[in-house]
């Protein structure tokens, strides 16, 4: 048994409360394209009223009192306080102490968990929309008053959240605020088209996740000043048991930065033509200008390769109008600038200067230590898994070339792509789900230049998402495709290119892209940002402005009938 300091009570002090601002009369709205580096001026959170929750520390009348044996009276009986706004999944997985209770009188309990300026327990809520919205975030000056219910939005919460926001953000507006449980908030919102507050654990791929000041609980590490963040004070008379006490130290938040992993997934890199020539005058990490922070953020950063390098490949023709590509070695400065992790070699045109090149690419490759998969030096090797570790998150990637043609699948003895063979994906697929790990399958499937896929398409990839993989994707497609939710996988069908030259062309709408950002915390997939970019001369994607950003969302939730 551990004894107690004579000073000491169990109350751990860890922050202060983040906080956001006072507002004024200003319509409140929702972003499309919220500053990246907003002004962010901190605000006291309304202190609540009831006794129970004022952040007073109780006295200390137990100095020799041992954990989980109490050596003399304490003149309060053995029952714990949880305020209302303590998350329910805090509150259904505290390990009562034997014969303790719950009461919903905090004078009378020996232990009480409550909203408070400072806390040893810190609580991250996000602002949240149905998937399919445009909108990308608001202020917090917006927020609170969208909360007081000067707007014209809805806000659904649960219990819990209620009280919690009601710490934070202060009293709502009538008829704005809408309690529901948190089985029907998803629902309800796809329904209504509403926004909602929820805990972080309770973020799902189908939500939204909304940036609030210009700040995600979706970005990696910590988030400071992040307006909507709940303390809660444990306070105790007396000491704790052991197993509470280590209990309270592993659950002092909801979102633990190291159980984070981000993936990026990008669409078709061809490093031919006019790209290569922007390439050679302008500087070999030029493409990559204008996204570059984009592609530097994530753990694990995936390049979609089509085109192998060969030392014998001339300069770059932008008027070359042959389809038989080859990229030359000095290229791959790029791939360095940009810190890529992973290459995906599904591709169509990776033999076409011969299979020597494809195995002259694998041998630069593992120089620099890049991973790769959905090809290689033979068939076997080429349908191998790619698996990841990293932050308790274990990964699986998987790929394959449905298009053909077969000169560019992998032989028993030759390198070259995996060819697409579904009844082995499917079981790969299972395998490692029994092995807990999180299939991602990237596909280079049949081409479409349209946002709807075609039936292939839609029969492949859910026949994917039905063996349990968690992400189905399209590395084939040069025109941007809709995405969907299908037996809890989140498929998307095409993102268009990353770094190719297709200013439009064949068709209308090869200029526009999407990089997907996928997000993986304590062993789930919880959720995915869409990315969008407009290729500029030939060679260089940047951000879309806030207005194609809108367009551009606005066209695929249409063609995806959302």
């Amino acid at each position: 048994m551990v004894k107690l300091p004579k000073w000491q009570v169990f109350l751990v002090l860890i922050g202060l409360l983040l906080l956001g601002v006072a507002c004024d009369n200003a319509n409140p709205t929702l972003s499309e394209s919220p500053s990246m580096q907003p002004t962010f001026t901190p605000f006291q959170p309304i202190k609540p009223t009831s006794a129970d929750e004022t952040g007073t520390v109780l006295p200390v009348h137990t100095p020799d009192i041992q954990f989980g044996n109490s050596s003399k009276e304490i003149g309060t009986s053995q029952t714990v306080y949880f305020s209302p706004a303590v998350p329910e999944s805090f509150r259904v997985n505290f390990p009562l102490p034997k014969e303790w209770q719950i009461s919903d009188k905090p004078e009378n309990s020996i232990l009480q968990i409550i909203p408070s300026m400072e806390g040893a327990i810190s609580w991250v809520y996000a602002l949240v929309a149905p998937f399919p919205t445009v909108e990308d975030g608001t202020t917090l000056e917006d927020l609170i008053r969208i909360w007081r219910g000067d707007d014209t939005h809805v806000l659904l919460v649960t219990p819990d959240t209620y009280h919690a926001m009601i710490w934070l953000l202060g009293q709502s507006g009538n008829n704005v605020v809408q309690v529901r449980s948190n089985e029907e908030l998803l629902s309800r919102a796809w329904q209504e088209h509403t926004l909602a507050i929820i805990p972080f654990e309770e973020i799902t791929p189908r939500w939204k996740v909304l940036q609030v000041g210009g700040k995600s609980p979706l970005a990696k590490g910590e988030i400071q000043n992040y307006a909507l963040e709940v303390h809660f004070a444990v306070k105790s008379e007396s000491p704790l048991p052991e197993g509470t006490f280590q209990w309270l130290l592993e659950h002092r938040t909801n979102r633990d930065p190291g159980s984070m992993t981000v993936l990026m997934l990008t669409g078709t890199t061809a490093l031919v033509r006019a790209i290569g020539w922007k390439m050679e005058t302008m500087g070999m990490s030029y493409p990559a200008r204008d996204i570059l922070d984009w592609l530097l953020e994530p753990d694990f950063l995936h390049i979609s390769n089509e085109v192998s390098f060969n030392p014998q490949c001339p300069p770059a023709d932008p008027n070359q109008t042959s389809l038989m590509f080859c990229s030359r070695p000095e290229y791959l400065d790029l791939f360095r600038a940009i810190d890529v992790e992973i290459i995906e070699l599904s591709g169509n045109h990776n033999n076409d200067w011969g299979r020597n090149a494809f195995a002259y690419s694998l041998e630069q490759f593992q120089k620099e230590g890049w991973l790769w998969y959905a090809g290689g030096q033979n068939a076997q090797e080429a349908s191998q898994p790619l698996l990841l570790e990293h932050n308790g998150n274990r990964i699986a990637l998987l790929g394959c070339n449905h298009a053909g043609p077969p000169t560019v699948w992998a032989t028993e003895d030759e390198p070259g792509a995996a060819k697409c063979d579904f009844d082995l994906l499917e079981n790969q697929i299972q395998s490692l789900r029994e092995e807990e790990y999180l299939p991602v399958i990237t596909l280079q499937h049949s081409e479409v230049y349209q946002s709807p896929p075609s039936d292939t398409q839609v029969r492949d990839f859910r026949r994917l998402a039905q063996a349990g993989a968690v992400i189905v994707s399209g590395s084939q497609a040069h025109f941007p495709q809709v995405m969907e939710f299908y037996e809890g996988a989140f498929i998307h069908y095409g993102l268009g290119n990353l770094f190719f030259d297709q200013m439009d062309i064949p068709v209308q709408g090869t200029r526009r892209e999407f990089l997907d950002r996928h997000v993986f915390y304590k062993g789930k997939h919880i959720n995915t940002q869409l990315y969008t970019a407009m290729l500029e001369d030939y060679a260089r994607p940047r951000p879309m402005t806030a207005e194609e950003r809108g367009e551009f969302l606005r066209a695929i939730f249409d063609a995806g009938g959302w």
